[in-house]
């Protein structure tokens, strides 16, 4: 669900069975030109449908950060850590265009850089992205 999808009835209501806050992070540098920008918004776009659908009931889409450059990891962490101390259990970091992983995003429990699937098909995208949320999930499950 969107952030948006909430009002504070509803979010006080059903808070407990949202844990997990998905941060898309689209990285424009302002350089690009307006069909760029349309084309990268486009493929954040679809790769957030392609991780949140199957996950609906449990993962809240916060707000695309949008431009990247010097300080934006270090904000992508601290938005990582602000998040995970007020509302949810998980952070995970959503990107269609950048190269990032956990050990620049220490504060996530997850980054899912699409850049690193190049050689999986959508489908196969998909099952891998699942599974690696459900693990997160199953970390914390006592056995």
């Amino acid at each position: 669900m969107k952030f948006s999808d909430f009002d504070s009835h509803s979010w006080e209501e059903n808070c407990r069975f949202y844990d997990t806050c998905l941060i898309p992070f689209t990285g424009l540098t302002g350089s690009e030109s307006p069909v760029e920008t349309v084309a990268a918004l486009e493929r954040l776009r679809d790769f957030m449908d392609m991780v949140e659908k199957p996950f609906r009931g449990r993962i809240v889409t916060y707000p695309v950060l949008q431009y990247g450059g010097e300080h934006s990891l270090k904000l992508i962490n601290e938005l990582c850590c602000n998040v995970k101390s007020k509302n949810f259990r998980y952070a995970i970091v959503l990107t269609a265009d950048i190269d990032i992983s956990e050990r620049e995003i220490v504060e996530s429990d997850l980054v899912l850089s699409q850049p690193t699937f190049r050689d999986l098909s959508s489908k196969d995208v998909q099952a891998f992205t699942a599974e690696k949320i459900q693990e997160l999930w199953l970390k914390d499950v006592p056995l």
